[in-house]
């Protein structure tokens, strides 16, 4: 997480606490070291956020601090609504950690006499999938995607035989069934798919990629359908 994404967290959390928060529980619920909340603090105060309290006390957001609203119809809200529930399916933990923070973010800012708040209780979603469980972790696989680094993989295919590899991860594909990934394979010199719970091993690289990235996944667009 980037500090400008951290320091909007920060402001989010304490807007929607209804009593002070520490620096430990700001810093657990972001995954960083209450040294960083300290400073992050203090960067947002000289920023005229009214952020109150102190170190070893705790810390609140003063009334009249607000971002801009949000206006939803029902419809929007039952769309937003299916759409984060169905995360429950894709077998990615950070993926549903991620909504459950869009949630807080929205029901915010939602009008309070909105009757339907962010999740309906009119529309649901099961989370059945039958995505078998894997070492191999989706939100890095999608960190390697986005920043355009090489992953270094152990893999097994379907009979059994296990080869080394590095590749150029350019999609992910959800299925009901499995977690796949779009790749340009160093190994076999052409793109290939990886079923992430057949990934022994799956390490980020320092090797990027990003002069060729684009070119790559306009290739594989061309050539594959996500179906």
């Amino acid at each position: 997480m980037n500090r400008s994404t951290r320091l909007f967290e920060i402001i989010q959390l304490l807007r929607s606490s209804k009593r002070s928060l520490t620096a430990q529980q700001l810093a657990d619920e972001l995954e960083v070291t209450k040294r960083t909340i300290y400073r992050d603090i203090v960067a947002l105060q000289s920023m005229r956020v009214p952020i109150d309290g102190e170190a070893g006390i705790g810390y609140l957001m003063r009334p009249g601090f607000d971002l801009p609203p949000l206006m939803f119809t029902t419809e929007e809200v039952e769309a937003i609504a299916v759409g984060l529930s169905l995360l429950g399916r894709t077998a990615d933990s950070s993926l549903e950690t991620a909504a459950k923070s869009v949630v807080r973010k929205i029901s915010d800012v939602l009008p309070e006499d909105n009757p339907y708040g962010l999740i309906s209780q009119s529309v649901f979603t099961s989370n059945w999938h039958e995505i078998p469980s894997a070492s191999a972790d989706p939100g890095l696989i999608r960190e390697s995607i986005r920043d355009h680094k090489k992953l270094a993989i152990d893999y097994r295919d379907v009979e059994e035989r296990t080869s080394t590899r590095t590749i150029l991860p350019l999609v992910l594909l959800y299925y009901v069934d499995a977690l796949v990934v779009a790749a340009w394979c160093e190994l076999r010199k052409d793109f290939r798919h990886f079923r992430v719970d057949r990934m022994a091993k799956c390490e980020l690289m320092d090797a990027g990629f990003a002069e060729i990235g684009e070119r790559l996944r306009n290739e594989w667009q061309a050539h594959h359908q996500f179906e």
